[in-house]
């Protein structure tokens, strides 16, 4: 069987943990998507600081093995020409220098202190680094720097020529190197941001393709939790797959031996029930006897009978439930839609399930709606929410029959049957674990002699869910103390009336004729006049100022 099944109970709450950064909640696809990225940025900063280091030292190395070069040729130049320190003929010489640079001499010849000549007033020697004037001056070696300027950066190099007292400075600038290592590093932290996004949209699609044998197992588990059993993961899908295939054998695995426990314990109450069934029938039918001959008793006798009779109906019912319970865990129930006049159908069931009066309300427009469900399982599911009420809450208050219009909760109308009482609530610590099996929530801890046994309310779920519906508890509307315990059914259309047959009028059939149709099911067809007003949504109501509250 497929994963997917139908969703036909309550949304369950999960508890999935989750990781979170400054308030922001990531999942485990989140996670994923968010570690491509990471590693994407990382390695793309990585490159591209390699890049621009290389570039930028590929560059500089270039200007400086030329300018390495001019300053050799260009001293040469100066030695082989130059005949004294005369600062005019100096200033020829290095105005017939071939171009690349800027140059400039410093003399120290004739006792007057040094005298410095420069093509460029703005890059003679003294704007370069005292460091350099100092290192070729007085140290008289060669040296090259670089240095930053208002303008931009410059790299300098001096050499003193051999045999004079002469020192030679050339300055290169390097703006189009600062130009094209800015233009390099906009472009590398643009492709840097490109990278990063484009790894996020890979991990996102990697993620997404890596989880989905995770999703497609949480599907199958979701629809075990729901009761479909036989749902299983195709094996051989993931068969190639050494990290898969393992977790889908053992999933498999699981679910079978789930299946076999739940019907061996379905089996084992099964053949228990039926087996009780005819010793119970013989102990009934003597305690009836007894019963006939109550008055011939001694009075302790009487007390005695009333106790056992007490019990023998308790025993018979959980008889009888846990029967239901075992078909419906065998799967071995069957749906039987009917089309249901629902205000009598509902008022018929609150006869039958209470000795006291009981007020059934209806909005407007609903008096004559016909829809198409199980008579027996609807009145068996009032049945027990008005037991309920009565073990717990000393009787029902009402019984309200309701519309819903189509809205986020479900894409189609239903129709709602709230029994409301003024008990002492539940809490909304019970109210998820109410409908389970075998709990009387902290109410019904104690084994009076109107006790229940915990599967009334258990039963009533399974009988909406095998509709399509859903019950659930809540507070009441009007703010007042007790609880409200709700049917939802989908409002499904009613078949064609049956003019074959003869309507019945529900009002007057008495409390032990609908307990027995309620129970039998077989309450006939029923054919009304066609509906005046169509059903109307909540909003429509509130418009109309007929909503109750």
């Amino acid at each position: 069987m497929s994963a997917d099944a139908p969703r036909n109970q309550p949304e369950r709450e999960h508890a999935a943990p989750r990781y979170e950064i400054e308030g922001i909640r990531f999942g485990l696809r989140g996670r994923i998507t968010l570690a491509v990225a990471l590693v994407g940025l990382f390695l793309s900063v990585v490159l591209s600081f390699t890049t621009l280091t290389v570039a930028q030292d590929t560059l500089l190395d270039k200007r400086e093995e030329g300018l390495t070069a001019r300053i050799a040729a260009n001293s040469a130049t100066i030695r082989g020409n130059v005949t004294n320190a005369d600062p005019s003929e100096l200033q020829t010489l290095l105005s017939s220098l071939p171009d690349g640079g800027i140059p400039s001499l410093v003399s120290l010849d004739g006792g007057r202190g040094p005298v410095t000549v420069s093509v460029d007033a703005r890059y003679g020697v003294e704007s370069l680094p005292p460091e350099l004037r100092s290192k070729v001056v007085e140290d008289r070696e060669p040296a090259m720097m670089r240095f930053a300027t208002d303008a931009g950066t410059l790299l300098a190099a001096g050499v003193p020529i051999p045999d004079t007292e002469l020192f030679y400075f050339e300055v290169t600038p390097l703006y189009d190197v600062d130009t094209a290592i800015r233009t390099l590093r906009v472009m590398l932290i643009g492709a840097t941001l490109a990278a990063t996004v484009v790894a996020m949209m890979l991990g996102f699609w990697s993620s997404r393709y890596a989880l989905r044998p995770l999703k497609r197992i949480g599907e199958a588990a979701e629809s075990v939790a729901m009761g479909q059993l036989d749902t299983r993961i195709d094996y051989d899908a993931y068969a190639a797959d050494v990290d898969l295939a393992p977790l889908v054998a053992n999933f498999n695995g699981m679910v079978s031996a789930l299946q076999d426990r739940i019907d061996r314990d379905a089996r084992f109450a099964s053949d228990v029930s039926h087996e009780l069934r005819s010793p119970l029938t013989t102990l009934n039918a003597s305690i009836e006897v007894l019963a006939n001959n109550r008055d011939e008793l001694p009075e302790r006798a009487q007390q005695a009978l009333d106790l056992l009779r007490l019990d023998m109906r308790r025993f018979t019912q959980l008889v009888e439930d846990l029967l239901e319970i075992s078909r419906f865990d065998a799967g071995a129930v069957r749906l039987e839609l009917d089309d249901v006049h629902l205000v009598p159908t509902v008022e018929a069931a609150v006869r039958a399930a209470s000795d006291e009066p009981i007020p059934v309300e209806a909005e407007p427009g609903l008096e004559h709606l016909v829809v198409a469900c199980d008579k027996r399982r609807l009145m068996r599911i009032l049945a027990n929410f008005l037991d309920n009420a009565r073990k717990y809450a000393d009787g029902a208050t009402g019984v309200y029959v309701e519309s819903h219009g189509a809205d986020d909760i479900g894409p189609a109308p239903t129709v709602r049957i709230a029994v409301e009482d003024n008990g002492p609530g539940v809490p909304e610590s019970e109210r998820a674990r109410i409908f389970d099996r075998f709990n009387r929530g902290d109410q019904g801890g104690s084994r009076g002699t109107d006790a229940g046994v915990g599967l009334g309310l258990a039963l009533a779920a399974e009988h909406a869910r095998l509709q399509g519906g859903r019950v659930w508890v809540e507070d009441r509307h009007d703010g007042g103390q007790g609880a409200r315990f709700v049917i939802e059914l989908p409002m499904i259309a009613p078949h064609e009336e049956r003019d074959d047959e003869e309507p019945t009028d529900l009002a007057s059939i008495t409390p032990e004729e609908a307990e027995s149709l309620a129970l039998t099911g077989e309450l006939p067809a029923i054919r009304m006049d066609q509906r005046t007003e169509p059903p109307r949504t909540i909003t429509e109501r509130h418009e109309a100022g007929t909503e109750r509250t």
